[in-house]
């Protein structure tokens, strides 16, 4: 395959040109996906409203994005189990045979080139019971599915997630998935949470509403080391708001675990003595494993939750720039995808 694609080029703070660029060549190992829906990640809003080095690296005059479905476009000589014309979802940590390439493997281009492609490592399969716009939501999925993961999550268990994006939504989803009956997100966008509050979740707007009396009401209370507690055992930070840690140190029962998933740089200051004498558990949880895209395409495939439904905007890419200031506001927006057939 040869000619032009056209590719958003990431050009600054606030500057995206979407030009033509050549399609990529396709040798022996690899495969050529076209991609049709890509999702726009809060990292890419982020480098895009502020400028570089605050995001995933997103280098001025190259490619980005990586929350995205495709169809394989074209196949290397040597590659015998992908065929044209299948969907595919390209694993961001290998997709390029480069890890440091994991937020920009192209997913704002209309090709995607996946060098020594290989099955369930840098493309997998993505069954047919899943459609395009939900399965390009796969990888902001596995994000929340792994912070679901890494809380420990037991039955009887009770969790609380905050920030209502798509992240935290994974994350609320996953730990269901895994056999939590109670969970609550919390948010201050009253827009993403009565979204949320129609998938079946109790929900907390932290802006007008006290927390401790809500997830009291929620969860029931239980004895903290010198007063009562909402009776929470996880607490994931899908938000990244300083005062959330805060929250927690405060807040949190004896055993109690604290995921932090969002993206926040901040040093912290940690009371040891009151972690240790509370038991309490901090764990961070960065990025996926296979078996987290395995177990998303799963609760995909299930249809307990409608999970396209927190997509509440469509651009084509020439309006790019559009979509991810779109994306920024948390107010009006939730998910917001590319649609490369428009």
């Amino acid at each position: 395959m040869s000619g032009d694609m056209r590719s958003a080029i990431y050009m600054g703070q606030r500057q995206i040109k979407v030009k033509n660029t050549p399609i990529p060549h396709v040798s022996e190992h690899d495969v050529l996906i076209q991609n049709i829906y890509s999702s726009i990640c809060g990292t890419d809003v982020a480098v895009y409203m502020r400028g570089p080095d605050t995001g995933h690296r997103i280098a001025i005059g190259k490619e980005f994005g990586h929350e995205t479905i495709s169809r394989v476009a074209a196949v290397g000589s040597q590659v015998s189990d992908v065929q044209i014309g299948q969907r595919v979802y390209p694993y961001p940590r290998f997709a390029k045979d480069d890890t440091s390439r994991a937020g920009t493997i192209g997913g704002f281009s209309e090709y995607i080139l996946i060098p020594n492609a290989k099955l369930n490592h840098s493309l997998y399969f993505v069954p047919n019971e899943i459609e395009d716009k939900t399965a390009c939501l796969i990888e902001p999925f596995t994000v929340g599915c792994r912070a679901a993961r890494r809380s420990r999550p037991q039955k009887g268990d009770t969790a609380v997630v905050f920030g209502g994006g798509t992240i935290g939504i994974a994350a609320a989803i996953a730990l269901k998935w895994f056999g939590i009956e109670h969970v609550m997100v919390c948010d201050l966008s009253d827009f993403r949470l009565k979204l949320i509050a129609q998938m079946g979740f109790a929900v907390c707007n932290m802006e007008h509403e006290d927390f401790v009396k809500k997830t009291t009401a929620y969860f029931g209370a239980v004895s903290k080391r010198s007063s009562k507690s909402a009776n929470i055992d996880i607490f994931i930070d899908a938000a990244g708001s300083e005062s959330i840690l805060d929250l927690y140190m405060e807040v949190g029962k004896i055993e109690s675990r604290f995921v932090s998933v969002a993206v926040n740089n901040a040093i912290r200051k940690l009371d040891l003595l009151h972690l240790t004498l509370a038991q309490k558990s901090i764990i961070g949880s960065g990025g996926y494993m296979p078996q987290d895209v395995f177990d998303v395409m799963s609760i995909m495939k299930s249809g307990k939750w409608e999970i396209a439904s927190i997509i509440t905007h469509e651009f084509p890419l020439c309006e790019i720039e559009k979509a991810i200031q779109t994306a920024a506001d948390p107010f009006h927006s939730l998910n917001v995808i590319i649609d490369f057939d428009v």
